[in-house]
């Protein structure tokens, strides 16, 4: 082998130097990347595993919906959210088995799914919109202050209005119409500028209900 001119051996020599002062740390960076690469790849995998078996299982519950079957729609949901709770699947499971629970007249079973979803649905929209039934569901049940706690915490714009005028509702079944007053006109107010279709005949419900407990005032 042809001898290294003094140049070369010094780079040699420094190259060696450096290796054995930073090689361990070098290989165990590279270890980890690649590890972080196989894990980010198979953490791919199952997502994707799991996105497909809680579809067909969301599946089962949207024609046990069909079907009318709330008992199918009940447990289904409840495997769904067992097992696969971090999709947005378990979302809409949640939400529709709690449909099908409450035509059925089974409020109680309803109101499961809906906490559930109320406090732990992946989509903050699909949580409000649980608390918004769930609030629903306990004032059907007669539960005023678990209703209006469902209604306290800050909601986005699409639901304000809805959210008020159930805040409504439930004011006045407790007898308190001032307060109810307050919140029928929040209601009008939020539905005033809504360009929604459905905005128009909305609003002319909570202006009637705000005519019922007295008017703006």
């Amino acid at each position: 082998m042809a001898a290294f001119d003094l140049e070369e051996q010094e780079q040699i020599s420094q190259i060696k130097g450096w290796w054995e002062s930073y090689g361990t740390v070098v290989t165990a960076v590279a270890v980890v990347a690649a590890l972080a690469s196989v894990g980010w790849q198979g953490w791919n995998w199952y997502r994707g595993q799991q996105g497909a078996e809680a579809s067909a299982l969301y599946a089962v519950v949207q024609q046990a919906a069909v079907e009318h079957n709330a008992q199918k729609a009940r447990e289904v949901t409840g495997a769904i959210i067992e097992k696969y709770s971090g999709t947005p699947y378990a979302d809409l499971a949640a939400l529709l088995s709690a449909k099908v629970q409450s035509d059925a007249g089974d409020l109680k079973n309803a109101r499961v799914p809906l906490a559930w979803a109320a406090e732990k649905a992946n989509d903050p929209a699909l949580r409000n919109l649980a608390r918004l039934r769930l609030a629903t569901v306990l004032l059907d049940e007669k539960a005023y202050d678990e209703a209006l706690a469902q209604l306290q915490a800050p909601v986005d714009a699409d639901l304000a209005a809805r959210f008020a005028d159930l805040k409504g509702d439930i004011l006045v079944a407790q007898g308190k119409p001032a307060e109810a007053r307050a919140a029928y006109k929040a209601a009008v107010d939020a539905l005033a500028t809504a360009v929604k279709p459905e905005a128009s005949t909305l609003r002319e419900i909570a202006q009637a209900k705000l005519d019922a407990v007295g008017g703006a005032q």
